[in-house]
């Protein structure tokens, strides 16, 4: 069960998710090109090991675990993974 970002990330993109995160599963960082042209930060499902440390760091709270994302925002369980290619 991978964590999800969802719509209130789109337009903030706070980074502070990316340093919490323990192995490195939240993309585009700041320093990748890809970060100007995307307008919200993404999880790869394949690497999130679930442990969470991104949530409470989240200031527009907008991480949520697969089973407590808003059907509202399913989307984003596809959107996350696409970004990855998955």
């Amino acid at each position: 069960m991978a964590y999800v970002i969802a719509e209130p990330c789109i337009g903030t993109k706070d980074a502070a998710c990316v340093d919490a995160c323990p192995v490195d599963c939240i993309h585009p960082k700041k320093d990748e090109p890809q970060f100007e042209g995307s307008d919200m930060l993404f999880i790869d499902p394949v690497e999130c090991i679930d442990c969470g440390a991104c949530v409470p760091v989240c200031p527009v709270s907008a991480i949520f675990a697969l089973d407590d994302l808003p059907e509202k925002w399913k989307a984003y369980t596809e959107k996350n993974a696409k970004y990855f290619g998955r």
